[in-house]
C-alpha cells in the first residue's frame, strides 16, 4: 500500500535556468485550492500540454493541490521538467525530506 505524501507551499521556491534545454519554474503559495499555472515555451504548438501534464504530474505525486505555478521552458526535456519541479516545490515548502524514486520524484 503506498502511502500518500502532502507538501505545503510556504513560500516562493525556483529552480532552474534560462539555459537552452532547461526550465525555469516557480511555485509560490495559493490560499484557494487549485493550481494555477502559466507556461512560456518556444515550443508551445509542439510540446505545450506535455508540459504541463508533467508539471501537474509532479505536483500531484507531491500532494501539492494548491499553488501558483509559473515555467518558462527554454526546450527542456520531460525528465528536467519535472526535476525543476520538484526541487522549485521543495524549496517551496522549505522541505528536506526528499523522496526520490528511479527517475524523478515518488
Amino acid at each position: 500500500m503506498e502511502e500518500f505524501f502532502v507538501m505545503e507551499i510556504k513560500k516562493t521556491g525556483v529552480a532552474g535556468t534560462m539555459e537552452s534545454s532547461d526550465i525555469i519554474v516557480s511555485i509560490e503559495p495559493k490560499e484557494t485550492d487549485g493550481i494555477e499555472l502559466t507556461l512560456e515555451s518556444a515550443v508551445m504548438q509542439q510540446y505545450g500540454k506535455q508540459i504541463e501534464k508533467v508539471i501537474r504530474e509532479t505536483l500531484g505525486e507531491l500532494g501539492i493541490t494548491r499553488a501558483y505555478v509559473n515555467a518558462v521552458d527554454k526546450g527542456a526535456l520531460d525528465c528536467t521538467v519535472a526535476a525543476r519541479t520538484a526541487a522549485a516545490a521543495y524549496r517551496a515548502a522549505e522541505s528536506t525530506d526528499f523522496v526520490w524514486k528511479n527517475g524523478g520524484v515518488k
